[in-house]
């Protein structure tokens, strides 16, 4: 089972999966990035390119922090491409100990997704306030502009923008386009919009475009994606 609520830092979201069964859904690109507690320890999921088992497999509940897009890499310390499509430890990134304690609180907390919650809180309260140039790049590009226009709009040249998208996203301008786009569609397919309405709304060419970039992104068809995400 899957829930998620909005968190009480901007833009995030707090989730938990609790595996009812030995297999289940992939996890789709989505352009952010995850802390992740599971088995007593502390994760960091990476911008992914591609589908990402949701880790029934490992067994136990999973609780995670979803980022907005392009917040991760300055709370974590780390630019977002060094991780894309990883699953790592915390403790690869910072001190073993300092790690070791968080989890330890996490794990004896009455509600681990509350804890961890909070470990997000405490650091974006250290770290500098969301690049606005950032937020503004994804919301553009959420809205369906092109990279052009929004390299514009930013004030930077194209390759400007592509490190500083590389730095905050894991992917430059393009791909993080295509999979903000890819998201605007499913979600549109999943309450229920006609394969072909979805795909113009969302900003493709046509339902034969979004076919073809739901195969590339989520690795599975427009048929077989509908009937997992609505339980067909």
């Amino acid at each position: 089972m899957y829930e998620e609520r909005p968190a009480r830092l901007d833009g995030a979201v707090v989730w938990a999966h609790t595996p009812a069964g030995p297999s289940g859904g992939a996890v789709l690109p989505d352009g952010c990035m995850d802390l992740l507690f599971h088995d007593g320890r502390l994760l960091v999921a990476g911008p992914d390119t591609g589908p990402h088992a949701a880790g029934e497999a490992d067994g136990g509940a999973w609780t995670g922090v979803r980022f907005a897009p392009g917040d991760a890499p300055a709370l974590l310390g780390v630019p977002a491409h060094t991780l894309r499509d990883q699953r790592v430890e915390l403790a690869a990134l910072w001190p073993g100990g300092r790690v070791r304690r968080l989890a330890e609180r996490i794990a004896d907390a009455p509600d681990p997704s509350t804890a961890l919650e909070a470990l997000a809180l405490g650091l974006a309260a250290d770290a500098p306030r969301p690049d606005p140039l950032t937020r503004a790049v994804a919301r553009a590009l959420a809205q369906g502009r092109t990279v052009a226009d929004t390299a514009a709009t930013a004030g930077l040249g194209a390759r400007r923008l592509h490190r500083r998208c590389l730095d905050a996203f894991g992917y430059g301008p393009k791909t993080l386009a295509r999979v903000l786009r890819l998201q605007r569609a499913l979600a549109l397919v999943r309450a229920g919009t006609p394969y072909a309405e979805a795909a113009l709304t969302a900003g493709c060419a046509d339902q034969a475009h979004l076919a073809r970039e739901v195969r590339a992104l989520a690795g599975t068809t427009l048929t077989a994606y509908t009937a997992t995400a609505t339980g067909g």
